[in-house]
Formats: C-alpha cells, sequence, structure tokens
C-alpha cells in the first residue's frame, strides 16, 4: 500500500510541476486534474471554452498563467 501511496505522491507532484512550467508560458489557468483511470493530468483552460461539470469537480491544483497582454 505505501508503494501505491508514494507513485500517487510522486505523479500528483510531477502533474503540479508541469502546470507550473505550462503556465509560465500561457496567457490561461493550468488545472491538475484526478482522473481515476489515467492519474493526473494537466489541462489548459484556454483549450476549453467552458469546463464541463465533472472537469470541475476533478481539480485538484490550479497554478494561474502568467503571461500578461498589456502593453
Amino acid at each position: 500500500m505505501q508503494i501505491t501511496e508514494r507513485s500517487h505522491s510522486q505523479a500528483y507532484h510531477a502533474a503540479i510541476a508541469l502546470a507550473e512550467r505550462r503556465a509560465r508560458h500561457s496567457y490561461y489557468d493550468q488545472h491538475v486534474i484526478k482522473d481515476r483511470e489515467a492519474g493526473y493530468l494537466v489541462i489548459d483552460e484556454g483549450d476549453h471554452p467552458l469546463l464541463p461539470e465533472w472537469m470541475i469537480d476533478a481539480v485538484v491544483h490550479t497554478v494561474a498563467g502568467t503571461l500578461i497582454d498589456e502593453y
């Protein structure tokens, strides 16, 4: 059981790291989503005009996009 918890923790932290890297180059928030079958996924809010309810409920962490379009 401990190996499973460790692998989940590693996958979670890897997804957060990916979201942070992607957020540096995006106008949109990066959401870490927990999926039963796929584990942790990172989605760019800009790829989805309106997030479905099931996706909103599955968000476990969000990193704000850092690009600003002001000059």
